[in-house]
């Protein structure tokens, strides 16, 4: 979404879309399926887990960060990656809101 239409919409609603935009993606929900599993990660152990290159997982892991969706912490030459519960915090709230309303709905519109 180009800058100037962003700032029609809210605070919320743009941080809403930075996390959905940045899970829709398959590799990068292989990333964070991957650090569910092993808990906390390496880069290079992330690499070897998706069939992509290591800048490209590495790209994937800027926006995922950048979202607010993983944390890095440097340990030594590499980075250890995990998820932040904040960022998944949100999600949550966003479609619990979509679950709450579908769930009072009395009636079918469409």
């Amino acid at each position: 979404m180009g800058t100037t239409k962003t700032a029609h919409f809210t605070t919320e609603q743009n941080e809403w879309a930075t996390l959905l935009k940045a899970i829709a993606h398959p590799a990068r929900i292989a990333i964070i399926q991957h650090l569910i599993k092993v808990n906390s990660c390496i880069c290079g152990a992330i690499v070897n887990e998706l069939p992509l290159s290591q800048p490209t997982v590495s790209q994937h892991l800027k926006e995922l960060k950048n979202a607010g969706l993983i944390k890095g912490n440097l340990e030594g030459n590499t980075i250890c990656y995990c998820l932040d519960e904040d960022g998944f915090a949100k999600i949550k709230d966003f479609f619990q809101t979509v679950n709450t309303y579908l769930e009072s709905k009395n009636t079918s519109c469409c």
